[in-house]
């Protein structure tokens, strides 16, 4: 007799199961970052895609914190800060020589 093979999930439980996450993912930021929702699930999907994000606004309106917390929900991820002054090389960004 051979034994069970686990069925993969359909798309839709898949698709729930994501949507279970990433709603557990903003949740959880948001008791560091009040008021923010759409920036969080804005900055969870350029993630989840791969891309990248450029937070712009005054001081004191929680981007830093808000990188902070998502690096803090992420097991293993570390977050870093990159000022952006005239000198900067694309070897300060990604720590490989182009």
């Amino acid at each position: 007799m051979e034994p069970a093979v686990a069925r993969p999930d359909s798309e839709p439980q898949r698709f729930e199961r994501a949507s279970a996450i990433a709603e557990r993912f903003v949740d959880n930021i948001e008791t560091v970052v009040y008021g923010k929702r759409d920036e969080i699930k804005l900055v969870l999907t350029a993630l989840t895609c791969g891309g990248h994000v450029l937070l712009e606004d005054v001081p004191g309106t929680a981007k830093t914190v808000l990188a902070r917390a998502i690096a803090g929900t992420i097991q293993g991820a570390t977050p870093s800060r990159i000022q952006c002054t005239p000198d900067l090389q694309p070897t300060d960004v990604t720590g490989l020589s182009i």
